[in-house]
């Protein structure tokens, strides 16, 4: 077994292609709640989180109890061919959770790709329709379609070839961009390329994750909803990254009081457990026949105990009441740094509960700057702290933190990130 960082990322070259990369090279060994330490026994406080999919940390008792205790059972059966309680039970928590009223019906998969992708089916079948409208920044998986429903050339679309049909694209609100103008172009993509009638779906990240951590205005997504009431068109809220307790809501949606026809989730439902899924109104997720939907490993045995275990934390722990605990802590800390001597100009921070983001500037102090987040990260990370960048020009910075760090190990990644900011 390797031993250092160095060896390990040699042996990661040689084996692994470079399309998947890795944000550090951190190898990890151990991990716990909001603490990572490296192969090489160095410890870093991680603001991370797996990428949103760490809402109740690393290896949280409860969670690590609950896959011990199915271990002992069965690890899969397949559940198109021996189904079992803890999917339907799963399932039933979750439809009691949905964030719109009347009855609800989930179906489990296992990435939040596999979740956009099929949401989008369900939407077809229910519909009839093919058309999907989607936003630039909006990310929605790597898969072939959900690259094409993400709003983003580079580097998920340019060397793939031509993406799936019917998959069209709005202005997301950011910078210069106003609702009215994404309004506009929604009416100016009638008139010009689809009919309303055409359209199954409009799907939109409540809080944009790779596009910047940018919530979506509550104005706009009340718009959708409305054009969406007057077409028969299905609104879907893509929750992969701002569910389960991250924006101080259990769902991001939740904020702006508009009900989706779906939602789509993964990343923290299962607690480091491979496990996604789509909640649906109920007589959406029935428009499809037996055998359209599923997956040999989709809501696996393991992932079902782990994401009813995570349930259980978010609500015994108050995980969206301290998610705004937690955010406020942050905003609170990076506003006194504005203005600082010696700092890298940065943004306000922005995003909801404890999904928070802010962009690293020009000397001007407004310009964003292009991959002036990674510079941050990669000092950072030499300094022990795991942080993320995202933004269509890699200028955002986002936080990731566990909500259930405790306040010193916030704390301690809080002052790695103003060391970072220092140069």
């Amino acid at each position: 077994m390797s031993s250092s960082n160095s060896a390990l990322q040699a042996r990661r070259e040689a084996a692994v292609p470079r399309g998947v990369g890795s944000a550090t090279t951190i190898h990890a060994a151990r991990a716990e709640n909001a603490e990572l330490w490296d192969v090489e026994g160095r410890r870093y406080v991680d603001f991370a989180g797996g990428i949103a999919v760490l809402n109740v940390g690393h290896r949280h008792p409860k969670v690590m109890e609950a896959v011990r205790r199915q271990l002992d059972l069965f690890t899969h059966t397949a559940f198109q061919v021996a189904p079992y309680e803890s999917y339907i039970a799963l399932a039933e928590r979750l439809n009691a959770l949905a964030p719109f009223p009347g009855p609800a019906k989930t179906i489990l998969f296992t990435t939040g790709a596999e979740a956009t992708e099929n949401a989008v089916k369900i939407a077809r079948a229910a519909t009839g329709r093919s058309g999907v409208v989607a936003f630039t920044g909006g990310f929605h998986g790597r898969t072939l379609l959900a690259s094409a429903l993400t709003g983003k050339v580079q580097p998920y679309k340019a060397p793939f070839g031509t993406m799936p049909g019917g998959v069209y694209h709005l202005p997301f609100p950011a910078g210069d961009i106003s609702v009215a103008d994404s309004l506009r172009a929604l009416d100016l993509l009638f008139a010009a390329d689809i009919d309303p009638t055409q359209v199954a779906a409009i799907i939109i990240e409540p809080v944009q994750g790779e596009g910047g951590f940018r919530p979506a205005p509550t104005e706009l997504l009340q718009a959708l909803r409305a054009v969406c009431d007057t077409h028969g068109i299905k609104l879907i809220a893509d929750e992969v990254q701002t569910g389960f307790a991250r924006t101080g809501k259990l769902f991001g949606i939740e904020l702006s009081g508009v009900a989706p026809d779906l939602v789509c989730v993964a990343k923290s439902l299962g607690g480091g457990m491979p496990l996604s899924g789509v909640i649906g109104r109920a007589e959406l997720m029935d428009a499809v026949g037996p055998g359209g939907l599923g997956g040999t490993y989709a809501g696996a045995p393991l992932a079902c105990a782990a994401g009813l275990a995570v349930l259980d934390v978010i609500a015994e722990e108050g995980l969206v009441e301290r998610a705004n605990v937690i955010g406020a802590r942050i905003r609170d800390r990076l506003d006194s740094l504005h203005g600082k001597p010696g700092l890298v100009p940065f943004s306000a921070a922005r995003g909801p509960g404890a999904m928070i983001g802010f962009d690293i500037l020009e000397a001007d102090g407004k310009t964003p700057r292009k991959g002036g987040a990674g510079t941050i990260c990669a000092r950072a990370a030499e300094r022990g702290l795991i942080l993320l960048s995202c933004g269509v020009l890699g200028e955002t910075v986002r936080i990731l933190v566990p909500l259930t760090a405790p306040d010193s190990v916030i704390e301690e990644g809080l002052a790695i990130i103003e060391q970072a900011l220092a140069g």
